[in-house]
């Protein structure tokens, strides 16, 4: 699978072969990605294929020759109803609605990459610009973003009512000795002795008699806390004005989380299909709920934060798996038997073995902002949305 040079901002493109397009059915979504997978196993053999650059975007997916010149095709987001690939066969597949047609019919545009992870890839940049579409739109739904704590104040003599002489008197006596104060002369002592020097210099007494001490020392001039030494009705004044006007809480400062991004390397682009990353976890298992069977979220565990779990959408509803790390540092599945290195090679498993799972793992994702206008010259007015397109029931409880 080439690379393409990206011309605009928040653009990924990518090359692929153009195997066909065929119609889809209006079926419940079930059945519909089931005829899906059928037809794409009869394609498998398929010769006639053209070299073509995608670009995916946020904005939608189009299709240009192998040179980036000519337009050859572009779909709207809102107009992609799923997309979805067969590894095994290297091929890619999304679902959309003609541009500018007044009909319903649906069509299925195939792909063929050089390899299987090529074509993963390119159904996870369209999988996430169907999540980032949603953000998009749904600004409310997004996950929270964690604040960081407020930088923690020194607590201040001048509080507690003590004069501001004592304050600097306190503050020089914390001081490090390191013979750079007014008087003093550089030596070669180790800091040890550095150290002791300075507890004999400011030695555990009333702040009177420390500074008597300094000054009776030539470490400190007379005059080295003029500029702090007030007089009682100046100091009296400072003190009711500091007690008057109230302090300024230190401003809260949030950790800005990176904007989220399609242009990510594979890991990182699967992991945020997988996690739904920036969506909030309600918002993920309702989602996930009118998706396709065997669609699934890597989130933490509801009962066991420290672990990880697999959310699938089974025939019964939503099923918690949890990810148990066993001592050798590898994953394994709840109640299965078989050990992986990564959640990466957990999850390719189950796409292709059912082991103990009712139902393999799906490639497929919905697009939960696709809608279809039933008249063109009435643009707006009767839409419809994934709502209205499938039978399903909305399921938010997990079962564990």
């Amino acid at each position: 699978m080439g690379e393409a040079p990206d011309r605009e901002e928040g653009t990924v493109t990518r090359t692929a072969e153009y195997v066909g397009s065929f119609p889809v059915d209006d079926r419940c979504l079930d059945e519909q990605i089931e005829q899906l997978h059928t037809q794409l196993k009869c394609l498998r053999t398929c010769k006639s294929k053209r070299l073509v650059s995608l670009k995916f975007s946020i904005k939608g997916v189009k299709m240009y020759d192998e040179d980036e010149t000519t337009l050859l095709m572009a779909h709207a987001l809102r107009r992609v109803s799923l997309s979805t690939a067969r590894p095994i066969d290297s091929q890619f597949a999304f679902v959309s609605h003609n541009p500018g047609s007044t009909d319903t019919q649906l069509y299925c545009h195939v792909f063929r990459a050089r390899h299987a992870r090529a074509a993963q890839f390119l159904n996870l940049l369209l999988c996430r610009c169907f999540q980032l579409s949603y953000l998009e739109k749904h600004p409310e739904e997004a996950q929270e973003e964690s604040a960081g704590s407020a930088p923690r104040r020194n607590p201040s003599l001048l509080n507690h009512g003590f004069p501001l002489s004592v304050s600097a008197l306190v503050s020089f006596r914390r001081a490090p000795f390191r013979g750079w104060l007014p008087g003093s002369k550089k030596n070669g002592k180790s800091s040890d002795d550095q150290q002791s020097s300075h507890d004999e210099v400011f030695p555990s007494s009333s702040p009177s008699l420390t500074r008597k001490k300094a000054i009776h020392t030539k470490v400190l001039h007379s005059g080295a806390y003029r500029s702090f030494t007030f007089t009682p009705l100046k100091q009296r004044v400072v003190q009711e004005r500091l007690k008057s006007s109230p302090a300024k809480e230190p401003e809260v400062r949030q950790r800005r989380s990176r904007a989220p991004s399609l242009a990510e390397t594979e890991e990182a682009l699967a992991q945020a299909v997988w996690c739904w990353t920036g969506i909030a976890a309600d918002s993920s298992y309702s989602l996930l709920a009118d998706d396709v069977l065997g669609a699934y979220l890597v989130c933490p565990h509801p009962k066991k934060p420290k672990c990880g779990s697999l959310i699938i959408r089974f025939p019964s509803g939503l099923i918690t798996h949890l990810i148990e790390n066993t001592r050798k540092g590898k994953f394994l599945l709840e109640k299965c038997k078989p050990e992986f290195n990564s959640l990466a090679e957990l999850i390719e498993h189950y796409t292709e073995t059912l082991d103990e799972l009712p139902c393999l793992l799906s490639c497929a994702r919905v697009n939960h902002c696709y809608e279809w206008e039933e008249d063109a010259s009435k643009p707006r007015q009767a839409v419809k949305t994934l709502d209205s397109l499938k039978t399903r029931k909305r399921s938010t409880h997990l079962r564990t």
